[in-house]
C-alpha cells in the first residue's frame, strides 16, 4: 500500500490504538459533514447507521480512486444495488463473525422467552395481574438451527447447553465437528420434526423467501421462530397469519418491510416479539469492531489479501443484473 493512501473510518484515529502509520486517517460517521474531498478516498469503512446503504450511495459516485469498501455488518445484501457506482477492482468486505456472539446471545434469549412466555408475564405485569401458569422449556426440544455459518453455529452451541437437540442445516449437507450439516433440501422433512427454528442463513436469491406460506404450514402447531438473519427469508404476511391463528409464535429481530412501519400488526400481535435489529449492538460492539479494523487495516497496509472480501467489482454488475 502506498503512503498516500486515505482512509475514512467511522471512529477518530485515537479510538483505535495501533493503526498503521502510514495512511491519512479521517472521521466520518455517516451523519456530519465530509472530512475531506471524497475522490481520494482508498479505504472507506462504512458508518455502522440505520439505512447505511442511503448514506452511502450519496459518496461512493464520487469514489473514483476506492480500492476497498469495508462494511462493519455481517451481510452485505443491502449494498448490491450499490456496486455499480463504485470503481472497478474496489473489494467489499463484510465484518463476517465479528458480531457472532453478540447475535447468537439474543437469538437464544428470544428463544428463550417464547418458551417461557415472558411476553405475556410482561403484558400481566403491566396489568398488576398475578396469574402463574406452566409454561415451555427447551431442554428436550427439536431445534432447527437454519443457517450454519458463524453466527448460526455460535446458536447452536448455545442451546447445546440447555440440552436441546439442535439439527444443523445450511444451503448443503456435509459432516461437521459439530455434527452433520443436513441440506436445506430437506428442510420439508425436518421442519414438520421441529418444536422451534433459528434462523440465521444470509440473504440470497435462493434464501429469500424461503420460509412462505408453505414452509411455514409445515411447521407443528405451537412451534417457535426466531429470525436474526434477514426480514426477507420470511412470508411476513404469512407469519401475520399463522401467529394471528395461534399456531406459531415468533421472535423477529429483523423484519420485512424495515423498519416496521408503526401500524404494522406485529407490533401488537399476541405471540409476536419484535426486536429493532439490535443482534449486534451491545456495549461491546465498539472494541470488537475497532480489534477488526485494526487487524484489516494492518492487512491492508502490507498489501495482504483482506478478510472477508465478498465481491470484487468488475464495473458491470448493472449489466449484469440487467442480464
Amino acid at each position: 500500500m502506498d503512503d498516500g493512501a486515505t482512509v475514512w473510518l467511522p471512529y477518530r484515529r485515537e479510538q483505535i490504538a495501533g493503526l498503521p502509520e502510514g495512511p491519512s486517517y479521517h472521521y466520518w460517521d455517516g451523519a456530519g459533514p465530509l472530512p475531506g474531498d471524497p475522490g481520494e478516498v482508498t479505504l472507506l469503512v462504512g458508518p455502522p447507521v440505520p439505512g447505511a446503504e442511503r448514506v452511502l450511495s450519496r459518496v461512493l459516485p464520487r469514489m473514483g480512486r476506492l480500492r476497498v469498501l469495508q462494511l462493519l455488518s455481517s451481510g452485505y445484501d443491502h449494498m448490491v444495488p450499490l456496486l455499480d457506482t463504485m470503481p472497478a477492482g474496489t473489494r467489499l468486505a463484510t465484518a463476517r463473525g465479528v458480531h457472532r456472539e453478540a447475535t447468537a446471545e439474543l437469538a437464544v434469549t428470544l428463544l428463550l422467552n417464547l418458551s417461557r412466555g415472558i411476553d405475556r408475564f410482561l403484558t400481566r405485569q403491566a396489568e398488576a395481574r398475578w396469574r402463574p401458569e406452566v409454561r415451555s422449556t427447551l431442554y428436550g426440544k427439536r431445534v432447527l438451527v437454519v443457517g450454519y455459518g458463524a453466527v448460526g453455529s455460535a446458536v447452536a452451541a448455545r442451546l447445546g447447553v440447555f440440552g436441546c437437540e439442535v439439527v444443523l442445516v445450511a444451503r448443503t449437507g456435509r459432516p461437521t465437528p459439530a455434527g452433520h450439516v443436513h441440506g436445506a433440501a430437506e428442510l420439508r422433512v425436518l421442519l414438520p420434526t421441529a418444536d422451534a427454528v433459528v434462523l440465521c442463513a444470509p440473504l440470497t436469491e435462493r434464501t429469500r423467501g424461503m420460509f412462505g406460506a408453505g414452509a411455514l404450514a409445515l411447521l407443528k402447531d405451537g412451534a417457535l421462530l426466531v429470525n436474526v438473519a434477514r426480514g426477507e427469508l420470511l412470508d411476513t404476511p404469512a407469519v401475520v397469519r399463522e401467529v394471528r391463528a395461534g399456531r406459531l409464535r415468533v421472535a423477529l429481530d429483523v423484519t420485512d418491510p424495515e423498519p416496521l412501519p408503526g401500524d404494522h400488526p406485529l407490533w401488537r400481535l399476541p405471540g409476536a416479539l419484535v426486536t429493532p435489529h439490535v443482534g449486534a449492538f451491545t456495549d461491546a460492539f465498539p472494541v470488537m469492531t475497532a480489534n477488526f479494523l485494526r487487524r484489516q487495516l494492518h492487512r491492508f497496509a502490507r498489501g495482504e489479501e483482506l478478510d472477508n472480501i465478498v465481491v470484487t467489482t468488475t464495473g458491470h454488475e448493472a449489466d449484469e443484473r440487467a442480464a
